[in-house]
């Protein structure tokens, strides 16, 4: 229940209902006084803890940037540059989000704290003045009334007379203070509702705003965060497959030590001892030493240094090698070489057996080499029996499974592999085996041709051309990467090539079905990279070039069509560019780089207009330009086009007639584009030029042509809801707001389609959308408000 309203009359009565009712509205003002200081309180420290947590941000922001990726081998792949760039794109949208927060947190003390405590020692501070006068002036008068009333009779006529003019005028001035302190506590009672209310909805306004805000970053964010993912999966699945290799190298040397004679290169290298005559006796000197075979070089660096001794490199010439006899030294491994540029023989100790063997073979010795009893499995060869085994197994596997999911990725079980292919490859009949019957599955069928291809004597890509697809793949130029590719392929010997393009036609139908099957080229390029190209080496440094081997028949089945079109007119490829050191032609993902959106003004003015001068309203009414205010919210009905009601036809509404001179104004602002000229549309408000105030994102450009919501929401942000949201809340009825605009509304502005249409010419269409639809909503809110029944008489189309 509310408090009675102070009568100014009660004034002059003084009573004591009057002093209970007044008492009631200081208690009300002391309450008042306290909750501002709370708000006040707790909004300093809400502040506070937003500049907290936006430091917080920045400099987690900083250490992102700081952080450089390092990398394997001299070239990365188009999805490791976008990785590596990664963190200083986060660090830049953090950046981005973190000066929207600073902005906001700028004017939110001129938002909040400052209106607040204005309202609280301006008016309350003023009123409690007021409070302190009509008390000091009511004791004054009471205490001056008791004096005067016990005056005796007897005294002189002029000095009654002079008492009582100056009780009155004490009356008077007690009189005058509680009509001020009525008025006074009155008046704040009233005002706070929106004095106190005004700064918290601006306060909450800029952080929705914000909020808002940053919703937007979010979507421009997501196509980056998708792009950023498919190449995180792109490059997990070439560590992945590297890593296979890697696992099966590593077990590979711990099984065979004596594959560290790398196949292909002829140079040797390693740690020997040499036995070294001296006056006093015979010492071992461990030296490092490599062997280069064309050239018939081995360079010696000692590894045990003696003090005040000067041992260098030395570089020999070898004249020949000769395996030392086990019972003429008491040591192992060792063995002679012959040089030019010493005379006698060197003996050498090599670090076992196998070791001497691959030194002595290095170096053409005179003793027969016999290899270690290592199995390797028997190469298959790229023959008839190959060719048809490939092209029963991809007509099997487009036959009966090319929409299977994960096809080529899952593998089937080693055993059934095994038995196929030796039943397929078995001598007495040779391709003799129904692959489209029921004993063999999907995932058999695509691992047994994996295996075969993958234990040919030379892969499909041939060791001659593995280097150049591979430097290929890492050009920074990505017509280059297709043109030498293109061309490398019709390098290849005849057999091959064909082999290559029954494979990527098939790969490519299977991509085709990508939808069912899941396998995009980029997957299919991690399966066949390492299958059907091989460096020579088994090294870690090949197995790093793996990834640029799946780009390679990534790019094979996405310009399948171009390359086996034809040759291309030079069959020789271009010249291999050098390494990356310009920019590259392939930019990479980015977000910080991009154009900014155009942003609503969501900082506006309370806008009164009189002719053309408009001012801001501050809270307690006067004109400033200080302290930005929200939009007034503006209840537009939603237009309803093609009928009121089903069943019902459609009402014509017609505005009220205006004058030649603002029918004129508005014909000419359309021909100049539609209103453009002086006024711009956001979010479906028309706003003034005048409201181009320094405000949080009055600079900002729109993200999007402006939208309509529901009826009730506020025009200069956009609150799009889902079917499944609730309902609007329905407000009690309240006075109308002021319109966002007194921009003419044309008559019949639908006769006028040449009008419409110029400026559909210089405007988007879901702008000139908005206007119209909001030229339409003022014509029928017009009309409503001048007609009892919401027409104007005589309107029955």
């Amino acid at each position: 229940m509310g408090h009675p309203p102070l009568e100014f009359s009660d004034c002059y009565l003084d009573s004591p209902d009057f002093r209970e009712r007044l008492k009631c509205y200081e208690q009300e003002l002391e309450r008042t006084n306290k909750f501002i200081k709370e708000v006040i309180k707790d909004g300093n420290a809400l502040i506070a803890a937003i500049r907290g947590y936006s430091s917080a941000v920045q400099k987690f922001s900083q250490t992102l940037q700081s952080f450089q990726f390092d990398f394997i081998g001299d070239t990365l792949t188009d999805d490791e540059i976008n990785i590596a760039e990664s963190f200083k794109e986060f660090a830049e949208l953090l950046h981005e989000v973190e000066l929207e927060r600073s902005m906001m947190v700028q004017n939110a003390s001129d938002l909040l704290i400052k209106p607040l405590e204005n309202f609280r020692k301006e008016q309350i501070g003023f009123t409690k003045e007021r409070k302190k006068k009509f008390e000091k002036d009511g004791e004054k008068f009471y205490s001056m009334l008791d004096r005067h009333l016990h005056l005796s009779s007897k005294k002189k006529e002029s000095q009654l007379q002079e008492a009582d003019l100056q009780v009155d005028k004490e009356r008077h001035n007690f009189f005058e203070s509680s009509l001020e302190y009525v008025y006074q506590i009155q008046e704040v009672q009233e005002s706070k509702k929106f004095s106190i209310v005004e700064p918290v909805l601006a306060f909450l306004h800029s952080l929705f705003t914000y909020n808002n805000l940053t919703v937007e970053l979010t979507q421009d964010f997501l196509p980056y965060k998708q792009q950023l993912q498919l190449s995180l999966q792109n490059t997990r699945n070439h560590f992945s497959s590297t890593r296979e290799e890697l696992e099966d190298l590593k077990k590979r040397m711990k099984e065979a030590p004596l594959t560290c004679k790398l196949p292909g290169q002829p140079t040797i290298e390693g740690y020997l001892y040499t036995q070294e005559k001296w006056a006093l006796g015979i010492s071992w000197v461990k030296y490092y030493c490599q062997y280069e075979k064309e050239a018939k070089t081995l360079r010696m660096t000692p590894m045990d240094q003696k003090p005040g001794a000067k041992q260098s490199t030395l570089d020999l010439t070898l004249k020949s090698c000769v395996r030392r006899k086990t019972d003429s030294i008491d040591k192992r491994f060792c063995f002679d070489i012959e040089t030019n540029e010493r005379s006698g023989t060197i003996t050498l100790q090599a670090l076992s057996e196998a070791n001497r063997r691959l030194w002595m073979e290095a170096m053409d010795g005179k003793e027969p080499i016999y290899h270690s009893p290592i199995t390797k499995q028997e190469e298959m060869e790229l023959n008839e029996v190959g060719f048809k085994f490939v092209r029963k197994c991809i007509n099997a596997v487009e036959t009966k499974g090319i929409t299977t999911e994960g096809i080529y990725r899952t593998v089937g079980s080693n055993i059934q592999v095994q038995k196929l292919l030796n039943t397929f490859f078995d001598p007495k009949c040779p391709g003799d085996v129904d692959l489209q019957s029921g004993d063999w599955d999907i995932k058999t069928i695509t691992s047994s041709l994996k295996f075969y291809l993958r234990n040919l004597s030379e892969p499909v890509m041939t060791y001659k051309l593995h280097k150049e697809l591979v430097l290929a793949a890492k050009s920074e130029n990505l017509d280059y990467r297709l043109g030498a590719i293109h061309a490398l392929v019709y390098k290849l010997p005849d057999k091959n090539r064909e082999m290559l393009e029954l494979l990527i036609q098939h790969l490519v139908n299977i991509c085709e079905h990508s939808r069912e099957n899941l396998m995009s080229p980029s997957n299919m390029g991690v399966i066949f990279g390492p299958t059907l190209m091989r460096a020579q080496e088994d090294t870690v440094a090949a197995m790093m070039n793996i990834k640029f081997q799946n780009i390679v028949v990534e790019i094979l089945i996405e310009h399948f069509g171009k390359i086996y079109s034809g040759p291309p007119e030079d069959t020789t490829a271009p010249p291999v560019p050098p390494p990356r050191v310009a920019a590259r032609r392939h930019k990479p993902i980015t977000i910080s780089k991009r154009p900014l959106r155009e942003r609503p003004i969501f900082f506006g003015a309370s806008v009164e207009e009189s002719g053309a001068d408009r001012h801001i309203q501050t809270p307690n009414g006067s004109s400033s330009t200080e302290v930005p205010k929200p939009l007034h919210r503006s209840r537009l009905p939603a237009p309803r086009l093609g009928g009121d009601e089903p069943g019902h036809p459609p009402t014509e509404v017609r505005p009220l007639p205006r004058t030649e001179a603002e029918v004129g104004k508005m014909v000419a602002r359309l021909q100049d584009g539609g209103v453009k000229s002086t006024s711009k549309a956001a979010n479906g408000v028309v706003a003034s030029p005048a409201l181009r105030t320094s405000t949080l994102q009055a600079k900002r450009p729109a993200p999007r042509p402006g939208i309509y919501g529901r009826e009730g929401e506020c025009d200069g942000v956009p609150k799009p809801r889902s079917h499944g949201d609730k309902p609007v809340i329905t407000r009690p009825p309240v006075r109308p707001p002021d319109p966002p605009c007194r921009t003419p509304v044309p008559p019949k502005l639908e006769q006028r389609p040449d009008l419409i249409a110029g400026a559909a010419e210089e405007m988007p269409s879901s702008v000139v959308a908005s206007r119209t639809k909001f030229f339409e909503t003022a014509s029928r809110r017009t009309s409503n408000s001048s007609s009892p029944q919401g027409r104007i008489p005589g309107d029955e189309s």
